[in-house]
């Protein structure tokens, strides 16, 4: 039996909202027909999706796993269509996203060399945009930061940064060589609870502030309004003149990935993860302050290769 996309994306309009009614305004469609295609599509998968009952509509065991499981089909067939449009009309691209701090370029470089008719776009993405974009197809590839949702994706460690911690221009560290996490001991984090838990050993107060992306942390820091933890790159990449970045060894490195989506296969994304492989040092040695001052030289960098 061969799922029907349109009874999915219906399933997941009603799955979202709980109520058939909204959903089917959403989809613009009439309840009664949405209501028979969600009927259907019990049928063909031969258990109940929904409870139906005087207090609402709720998803069933089945109904839950398949909304997990709908995501990323739904997305990789919008990928699909976006990819086809692209070949229909002639043109050969490819976009890479990239978390702030990772420097593309190197892999971009090496890339063209085999690819040189490809345009590759780059474009910076945020925590909460890394899974959505790769399933969706708006990326080919990106340089992910962990935590990361892997649910139809493929995703392999690159390289690794030491983390520092980024303390407002007056705070009592400032200019300190390099600190401890004992030395920070309590004080408030900017640290949102969806980027995965906290880089201490210590939990901190959280600073209670939403922060999204590099600029958002500096100016909730540069105000007083606590402290954070960006990855060392953050030193090379972004200033601010009222914020101190200073080492602290001790935390647990920041962890910079490659990720595709598991049903994403090309012999030019492949090129372009080779390249990336091949890079990886030059990429991890953009967050090295001293060696991008003193203009190159090696730097020993953790970089493990994809399988």
């Amino acid at each position: 039996m061969d799922l029907d996309l349109r009874k999915l994306r219906y399933f997941v309009a009603v799955a979202d909202k709980l109520h058939f009614g909204r959903a089917a305004d959403e989809l613009h469609i009439a309840q009664p027909v949405l209501s028979r295609q969600i009927r259907a599509l019990e049928k063909d998968l031969g258990a109940p999706l929904f409870t139906r009952d005087s207090h609402g509509v709720t998803l069933t065991d089945a109904g839950r796993q398949l909304l997990t499981d709908a995501g990323p089909l739904l997305a990789s067939t919008h990928a699909v269509r976006r990819r086809v449009t692209v070949a229909a009309h002639g043109s050969r691209r490819l976009m890479v996203g990239f978390r702030a701090g990772v420097a593309v370029t190197p892999a971009v470089r090496q890339f063209a060399t085999r690819h040189p008719d490809v345009v590759v776009d780059m474009q910076r993405i945020e925590w909460d945009d890394q899974a959505p974009m790769l399933l969706d197809g708006r990326i080919d590839v990106g340089y992910v930061r962990p935590p990361i949702d892997e649910t139809g994706l493929r995703v392999a460690p690159l390289y690794t940064e030491t983390r520092v911690a980024v303390l407002p221009a007056g705070h009592r560290l400032a200019g300190k060589e390099h600190i401890t996490e004992a030395d920070l001991a309590g004080e408030p984090l900017l640290w949102p609870a969806d980027t995965g838990p906290q880089p201490t050993k210590r939990p901190h107060p959280n600073a209670g502030y939403l922060v999204r992306g590099v600029d958002e942390t500096l100016e909730h820091v540069a105000a007083g309004r606590g402290i954070s933890f960006l990855a060392r790159s953050a030193t090379v990449f972004y200033t601010h003149p009222e914020v101190a970045y200073v080492p602290i060894p001790d935390l647990a490195p920041d962890q910079v990935c490659l990720a595709v989506a598991a049903s994403r296969t090309s012999p030019m994304v492949d090129d372009f993860l080779a390249a990336a492989h091949a890079t990886a040092e030059i990429t991890a040695e953009c967050g090295n302050y001293e060696m991008w001052q003193l203009g190159g030289g090696a730097v020993p960098s953790p970089v493990e290769r994809l399988d």
